[in-house]
């Protein structure tokens, strides 16, 4: 460590201490004042917390810096205020709505970080490492035992030799029988969840069949995403699923852009291109500039109600039994009943429309 580096770190003073046994400390910053966590890591992947610096992650504590140091890793990161969700389990506090709500949520923090190219993987997904804060949000901690994956499966044994999660919740490829996937971070959701069942003592077969899918000794069996996932968790219907806290800022985006994928907004951005461009195109009779806005804007509607609901943007397709329904061939009934169902509304409601405006001698 450099003279810069113990500058850095002279700035940082203990004020309590939260954990001896796992040196994590409370500090302060001597010019701002704000309060930190300090944590000083026997076991860690540099790579990771070089990542998780540069990348501002909603739903991960934000690294400010990091030294190492005599084979040892001293981190400086936000301090998350709130209770742990092994706190709330244990004060009996715990209500079936919750578990469902922050398990969605929990998923949606694990779909940013297996987004990347190099999937990053948690590996020790458990209560105490899920902060509950004062405003009901969950925030994952414990990057200590996280690791990229290439996202290849790999059936070597040497992959994950060395068990870095926690027994009972590790997934059974880090015991050294496979590689560390998105699957691996999927199998401790559903133990989790196992547990929540057991507490409050639901009776719903949604959660067995869940949790029997998440735990699945054979990780290939497991869900493929955590996004199928949280699409299965919603379907539970235990929670408001499309209220505002379960969007993220930019879920009010069209379909292509709400994740921010670059992959994704490649395609999409062509294609709506495409779309407006013939609209453009499109040839119309009237003789009032605004009757040719008027009926290119309907044609443009109608092109994109597919894809949103294909999408189930903003989660329009609950208001259909049939789209969530477990059966998928009956959820593609669903959407094409659902599509055809909304493009007659709209061709009506225009039409409606159309006739009133005219009778203004607006179109």
């Amino acid at each position: 460590m450099d003279l810069s580096q113990r500058l850095s770190i002279s700035y940082f003073k203990n004020v309590a201490t939260i954990n001896e046994d796992h040196k994590i400390y409370m500090v302060q910053h001597q010019e701002t004042g704000k309060l930190y966590v300090k944590k000083i890591l026997d076991v860690y992947s540099l790579d990771v917390y070089e990542f998780l610096k540069k990348n501002t992650l909603k739903g991960v504590p934000q690294i400010i810096d990091f030294y190492e140091i005599e084979g040892s890793l001293i981190v400086i990161e936000e301090y998350i205020s709130g209770s742990t969700l092994k706190e709330i389990i244990d004060n009996n506090k715990l209500t079936c709505k919750q578990i469902c709500s922050y398990m969605i949520e929990l998923c949606e923090i694990l779909e940013r970080l297996h987004s990347h190219k190099l999937r990053l993987i948690h590996r020790d997904i458990k209560p105490s490492n899920i902060m509950i804060t004062s405003n009901d949000h969950v925030v994952l901690l414990d990057f200590n035992a996280a690791k990229f994956s290439s996202g290849v499966w790999s059936n070597h044994k040497d992959q994950d030799t060395v068990l870095l999660g926690t027994q009972g919740y590790a997934a059974p490829e880090q015991y050294g029988f496979m590689e560390s996937s998105p699957q691996t971070d999927i199998y401790p959701i559903g133990i989790i969840l196992r547990e929540a069942v057991a507490l409050l003592h639901l009776t719903n077969p949604g959660f067995n069949r869940i949790i029997g899918k998440c735990t699945d000794m054979n990780p290939y069996k497991r869900y493929s995403s955590v996004k199928l996932l949280k699409l299965d968790l919603m379907k539970l219907g235990y929670v408001d699923l499309y209220s505002t806290k379960q969007f993220s800022d930019t879920s009010w985006l069209p379909p292509g852009f709400r994740t921010m994928t670059p992959w994704k907004m490649a395609i999409a951005l062509p294609a709506y291109g495409l779309m407006i461009y013939s609209v453009v195109l499109l040839e119309c009779h009237h003789e009032i500039f605004w009757g040719n806005i008027f009926d290119k804007a309907v044609v443009l509607i109608v092109m994109l109600e597919p894809i949103f609901i294909a999408c189930d943007y903003r989660g329009i397709c609950r208001i259909f039994p049939l789209c969530r329904s477990n059966n998928v061939l009956l959820r593609i009934i669903g959407m094409l009943m659902l599509i055809v169902i909304f493009i007659f509304i709209t061709l009506n409601a225009f039409k409606l429309l159309h006739t009133l405006l005219m009778s203004f001698n607006i179109i």
